[in-house]
């Protein structure tokens, strides 16, 4: 097994790794723009607060619920007019209603949990972007089918290539397995160190792709940070190692497949009588 096939193993896995790691970025960025997306719920002046947030954090699909009382519905508007915040005290009397700040686990959730909410008695109002919702569940679901299509490519290319790198070497030595099957040596025999051959070739491959890829996402996330500081790129260690290490095991089992599938044909017509 020679360098040159470890580094096109290494390349192809490298690619693999970069597109699982373009999909989680891109999924974590749709996430981000989820957990932002919130339903405001005013209540009525003789509402209690504390009791519509307890009925509310027990409906489905809500992941969170703010209590924001009237002072500090006041001191965010305050906070807003910056300069202008002065002529708030012209109003007097507090006119601002008491408010739940509801976030959900999913845009498509919005529209039902908004549906539940104004069932509630308590609740005068209800704003939410339903617009930006819907479109965002689009997007999501566009993005959810387009990672599945990206990675299936990208692995079945991988297959592909590593098949013709497993056949190229099976060919190479086709007159000594030829002589093999004739004096009597079995398929399993016979097959056995294409299979683990095809084995560490995906495993180190994966292993240096993971290596070379983990550098340079690392190095790298600093300059993307400032190229684009509004996304919130993935940066957890953990998450990383946790994603080479299934890269790595995708590696040596996608090649082992490959092995399999390209040694048997050959076999199957070398074993077959004279």
């Amino acid at each position: 097994m020679s360098l040159l096939t470890i580094f096109t193993a290494m390349a192809v896995f490298f690619v693999v790794g970069a597109t699982m790691l373009f999909i989680l970025n891109i999924r974590s960025v749709i996430g981000n723009m989820e957990n932002q997306l919130s339903i405001q719920a005013y209540l009525k002046p003789e509402a209690n607060l504390e009791k519509v947030a307890a009925s509310v954090r027990g409906m489905r699909g809500i992941e969170s619920v703010t209590m924001i009382t009237k002072e500090t519905a006041l001191e965010r508007l305050r906070a807003r007019l910056g300069n202008q915040a002065d002529a708030v005290m012209l109003l007097g009397e507090n006119p601002l209603p008491a408010s739940l700040e509801i976030h959900v686990a999913k845009a498509s959730q919005v529209a039902e949990v908004a549906g539940r909410l104004a069932s509630v008695a308590e609740i005068e109002d209800i704003v939410y972007a339903g617009h930006v919702a819907e479109k965002l569940t689009r997007l999501s679901s566009f993005v959810e089918k387009l990672s599945i299509i990206m990675l299936a490519v990208a692995l079945a290319a991988s297959g592909v290539v590593l098949f013709n790198t497993i056949r190229i070497s099976v060919y190479s030595r086709a007159q000594e397995i030829d002589v093999m099957m004739k004096v009597g040596a079995t398929s399993t025999y016979v097959a056995f160190p294409f299979v683990i051959q095809g084995f560490i070739l995906g495993f180190f491959g994966a292993l240096a792709a993971s290596t070379a890829l983990g550098y340079a996402y690392l190095s790298a996330l600093d300059r993307l940070r400032d190229m684009l500081p509004f996304i919130n790129f993935i940066e957890s260690k953990r998450l990383l190692a946790n994603l080479f290490i299934m890269l790595i095991c995708c590696g040596a089992v996608v090649s082992l497949i490959a092995s399999l599938i390209a040694v048997e044909k050959f076999i199957r017509k070398a074993s077959k009588p004279l």
